[in-house]
């Protein structure tokens, strides 16, 4: 029932002139010339890595992969409050001028005339920003916005106003501004849409519960992420992040942009695969009591990085390493060519860092946006025989809604509703197998002891 209706609003966006343009080039078939550049923007606290599997279905549609860019902001967390410099956070100026310069890159390096920006939530924030402050109406074709909280996590007069996540604040009332005589609040002549869940985002709740603020009004709905002159797209159940990076909202994407639908939401295997991408760190946060720790996206250069082929039963190694490299200045690595569809496992060891195991499902297709983070061990965990964390990058847990078993038994501690992105244990005892399944997907690990300075995250691509 979900896809009907999805369809049949997508079907009416087809007819609209607003995409008229290019859906008579799409009816020519994929080409490079055809397809606009699309320059993807993550969220906050977010990596260029998210957006992978969605460049894989843009791909398995014929979409050339060099004309699919993901930028990777080195600072993804906003300041407290936007008027005010805060070590290792980005100013929604600053973000915009990132964009800015990232997406003059692309159209240089295609030779294209415009792009497409599809962002998720704060990517919302600098897509809207760029367009109307930083010239972007003259470069940019379509806007798609997934989860963008365009009218605030929270809008209550006076409570933090100073955040770009204020409803009542200036950069979101500025950005919100009527347009025309109708009210809009977008700016032409580019084409927008927005995707939202019904009720499953965190992030546009009426209760302040997942902003610390439970019991509080937010004076947002669901419905905060939709804006007057848009196509507002809703798909039920889904959660913040798979406003952007699930199959529906790919859909909703490809047929915005294009005026058809989609061939297959279904990734396409290749027979030759190749991954490379970034390994990066932690900054040091002495504000922050819980860990110390904050997000970037800046390089963790002299790293060592291993990456193995693993048994899909048991996660045990099955050979030698495919590589073995110390990560340059750039922090990138790769090339490697790895077999398609086998599950990997990939060690990265670091002074001052935990030796962090990522056990991932077999790749599909190529990415050169592997991002792998090294991890420092909390101190609530130190004295644990082993750490395993199960972690969704790309969507939420939701105990309501996902199918879900963490070392054989429904994950602990997450909560009702789709908030939580990950859930940890501490097995005892020797070595082991330790699985996360979620929905399908079955990742499998072997257990680290912690002592030795081990940590071990199971990490669903889906």
């Amino acid at each position: 029932m979900m896809m009907i209706s999805l369809q049949r609003r997508l079907a009416l966006m087809a007819a609209a002139t607003t995409v008229m343009a290019l859906a008579g080039c799409a009816t020519q078939g994929p080409s490079q010339q055809a397809l606009p550049p699309i320059v993807f923007v993550h969220g906050n606290g977010d990596t260029a890595a998210l957006w992978q599997t969605t460049a894989w279905r843009f791909e398995s549609n014929g979409w050339p992969r060099e004309r699919l860019h993901a930028i990777d902001v080195p600072y993804p967390i906003n300041r407290d409050d936007d008027t005010k410099a805060q070590p290792g956070r980005t100013s929604a100026a600053e973000h915009m001028a990132y964009l800015k310069a990232e997406v003059d890159k692309v159209l240089k390096a295609t030779g294209a005339r415009k792009v497409v920006l599809m962002g998720n939530s704060r990517g919302g924030n600098a897509i809207r920003n760029y367009i109307q402050n930083g010239g972007g109406e003259q470069t940019v074709s379509h806007a798609i916005l997934g989860g963008t909280p365009n009218h605030g996590v929270w809008a209550i007069p006076g409570f933090r106003e100073g955040s770009e996540f204020a409803g009542t604040g200036p950069f979101l009332k500025g950005l919100n501004a009527p347009k025309n005589a109708a009210g809009d609040e977008v700016t032409g002549p580019v084409q927008w849409m927005t995707v939202r869940s019904d009720n499953n985002d965190k992030f546009a709740q009426p209760d302040g519960l997942w902003i610390g603020q439970k019991g509080t009004a937010t004076n947002v709905t669901a419905a905060g992420p939709e804006l007057k002159g848009a196509t507002n797209v809703v798909i039920p159940r889904i959660d913040h992040r798979e406003t952007s990076f699930s199959p529906a909202a790919f859909a909703a994407a490809y047929q915005f942009i294009t005026g058809k639908t989609p061939a297959a939401t279904a990734i396409a295997s290749e027979a030759r695969v190749a991954i490379s991408g970034k390994v990066t760190g932690l900054g040091v946060d002495p504000l922050d009591a819980k860990t110390g720790n904050f997000s970037n996206n800046l390089p963790l250069p002299g790293a060592q990085l291993e990456v193995y082929a693993t048994d899909a039963a048991t996660g045990a190694r099955t050979g030698n390493a495919l590589l073995r490299t110390t990560v340059a200045a750039d922090g990138q690595w790769g090339p490697l060519v790895v077999p398609t569809g086998a599950p990997l496992e990939f060690a990265i060891a670091a002074p001052g860092y935990a030796t962090t195991h990522i056990y991932r499902s077999g790749f599909p297709r190529s990415s050169a946006i592997v991002h792998l983070r090294a991890e420092r061990i909390a101190d609530a965990d130190k004295t644990a025989a082993s750490v395993v964390t199960m972690t969704r990058p790309r969507g939420y847990l939701d105990p309501a809604r996902d199918q879900m078993l963490f070392d054989g038994v429904p994950p602990v501690g997450v909560p009702a509703g789709a908030g939580a992105a990950s859930a940890k244990i501490k097995p005892e005892g020797p070595q082991r197998s330790v699985a996360a399944q979620f929905n399908g997907e079955r990742v499998v690990g072997q257990t680290w002891p912690a002592a030795n300075g081990h940590l071990v995250f199971l990490e669903l691509t889906y």
